[in-house]
């Protein structure tokens, strides 16, 4: 029987990892403030990206394709678990310095993003590992994870593709962050129904038992291994401090009180006037 498939279709195409960012509420900026706010995302990036030891994210094709209110990152494959460790945390600390030094004119950053991995095809750097990873920094899971950061003082929300997830974190290739540290969660998003992922969300110094609240009357939060007893201890601390202060159910009310990682574990950091 003659195929009617090309030969190079065949092919698995090289694979590629994959960083989107999607600065929250950019529309909403005035149009002469955007290309200043564009332009301190940028270079956030290329300062966190130096720090990650990632610096060959240039010499590819289309390496970076913009988004207007974020841009999509191709890179090397071997680069998936930098972007996880040391990449978010590094991020995470230069979006809330970026906070603290920034004129009362500008307007704050805030960030979700997502990490994938999957084969692309050159030159363009196209497939279903691309739309996938704008899927998931679009999903309501990573959403609520960022109304978690921001309800808790800082400014990045991230979700990790379960291939990634598997390949850095439980794999042993992360220096700091532990399978701990993340929130398992279903990504769906609205209009896309063909969708639904398995991730990892993870906040920059907010425990999981503090993000499953924003996630528990979606239905995207899905069943995890337990805490640790150091990090479940904190938790609870964390919740019987709530309670005390009056917060909300969902955690929503004052947003001054912060988590704060102090090596492995996590600790109440004082309230922020």
């Amino acid at each position: 029987m003659t195929s009617h498939v090309p030969p190079d279709a065949v092919d698995v195409p090289p694979e590629h990892a994959l960083l989107v960012v999607d600065m929250k509420e950019y529309s909403q900026i005035p149009e002469a403030k955007m290309a200043p706010a564009r332009t301190d995302l940028d270079d956030i990036l290329t300062t966190v990206f130096a720090q990650s030891r990632i610096e060959d994210i240039t010499p590819l094709d289309s390496a970076c394709k913009d988004r207007g209110d974020g841009a999509i990152f191709v890179l090397p494959a071997r680069h998936a678990a930098r972007l996880v460790d040391p990449f978010l945390g590094h991020l995470g600390q230069a979006l809330e310095r970026y906070d603290q030094t920034r004129l009362a004119s500008a307007p704050r950053i805030r960030l979700r993003a997502s990490v994938h991995v999957g084969p692309l095809t050159p030159p363009e750097h196209r497939g279903d590992a691309a739309v996938d990873a704008c899927r998931l920094v679009d999903s309501d899971a990573v959403r609520h994870a960022l109304a978690a950061a921001m309800d808790h003082g800082t400014s990045l929300a991230a979700a990790v593709s379960d291939a990634v997830f598997r390949r850095t974190v439980r794999a042993g290739r992360t220096p700091v962050l532990r399978e701990s540290q993340f929130l398992k969660a279903t990504a769906r998003v609205d209009g896309k129904p063909g969708f639904e992922e398995t991730c990892w969300l993870f906040v920059p110094g907010l425990v999981p038992a503090v993000i499953s609240v924003y996630l528990a009357d979606s239905g995207e939060a899905a069943p995890s291994k337990p805490l640790d007893s150091a990090t479940q201890r904190s938790a609870e601390g964390r919740e019987t401090n709530d309670r005390k202060a009056g917060v909300s159910q969902k955690g929503k009310a004052s947003g001054k009180a912060r988590l704060v990682q102090v090596g492995g574990d996590y600790i109440t950091g004082p309230e922020q006037s």
